[in-house]
C-alpha cells in the first residue's frame, strides 16, 4: 500500500496488492527496471494507473517490495544447510534446491540478476549485511567439514558462488539455454550437477 495508508488490508486489497506484484514481476523480469513503466505494470495487472497508485506510490516502491520478498526466499535454501547433516548430501541438497528455484521461479531470478547488474541500488545494504553474514556462517560450516576430512579441500566462499552460477544460469540465460538445448533439460542439469559436485567434493 502507499505509505500514507497504514490500515490493515481487506481481502480485496490483499488480492489487488498481490495482482500488482505479480504483474510487476513479469514486467521487471522482461524489461528491466529502466524499461519498466507504471503504465505497463497497470496494463499487465488489468487495472488503471490511478488504481495502481492507490496501492504503490511509485515504480520504485513496487520494485523494492518485490526485492524484499525475493531476498527472504532466495536465502532460505542456504539457511537450511544443516551443520549436523552429512556434508556431501547437504551440499547436493542445496544445489538441487537452487536448481529447482531456477526452474520454478525464473522471473524472480532474472529480477535479482537485473538488480545486481544495476549495482544493487535497492539491495546493496542487505547483500553486504544479511547475505554476507549468512554466507560467512555457512562457509565456516563447510570449512569445518573440510578440516575434518569429510569434504575435499575447496574454498567455501567460491564453492557457494559456483553453486549460484551453475544453477541460476538456467533461469537468467533461459534464452541461451533453450537456443542450445531446444528445451530446458532440468533432469539432465540436475544429474550433471550432482555428478560434478560429488566428484569435486568427495575426499580422495
Amino acid at each position: 500500500m502507499t505509505a500514507k495508508d497504514n490500515k490493515p488490508q481487506t481481502r480485496i486489497q490483499r488480492k489487488k496488492h498481490a495482482l500488482i506484484l505479480d504483474a510487476a514481476l513479469d514486467v521487471f523480469s522482461t524489461d528491466g527496471f529502466r524499461g519498466a513503466t507504471l503504465d505497463a505494470i497497470a496494463a499487465r495487472a488489468e487495472m488503471s494507473k490511478p488504481n495502481l497508485l492507490y496501492y504503490f506510490a511509485s515504480k520504485e516502491a513496487i520494485h523494492t517490495a518485490l526485492l524484499s520478498r525475493l531476498l527472504a526466499n532466495w536465502l532460505d535454501p542456504l539457511i537450511t544447510l544443516n551443520p549436523s547433516g552429512d556434508p556431501l548430501q547437504e551440499i547436493l541438497s542445496y544445489v538441487q534446491r537452487k536448481l529447482e528455484m531456477a526452474r520454478d521461479y525464473p522471473r524472480e531470478s532474472r529480477l535479482f540478476a537485473g538488480e545486481i547488474l544495476r549495482g544493487a541500488p535497492h539491495m546493496g545494504d542487505a547483500l553486504r549485511s544479511d547475505l554476507r553474514r549468512l554466507v560467512d556462517e555457512k562457509a565456516t560450516v563447510i570449512q569445518g567439514w573440510i578440516d575434518q576430512g569429510r569434504l575435499a579441500p575447496h574454498d567455501p566462499h567460491h564453492l557457494i558462488m559456483s553453486i549460484w552460477a551453475q544453477t541460476q544460469h538456467y533461469a537468467d540465460f533461459d534464452i541461451q539455454v533453450r537456443a542450445v538445448l531446444g528445451d530446458a533439460d532440468w533432469a539432465g542439469a540436475e544429474a550433471h550437477l550432482k555428478q560434478l559436485f560429488t566428484r569435486m567434493l568427495t575426499p580422495t
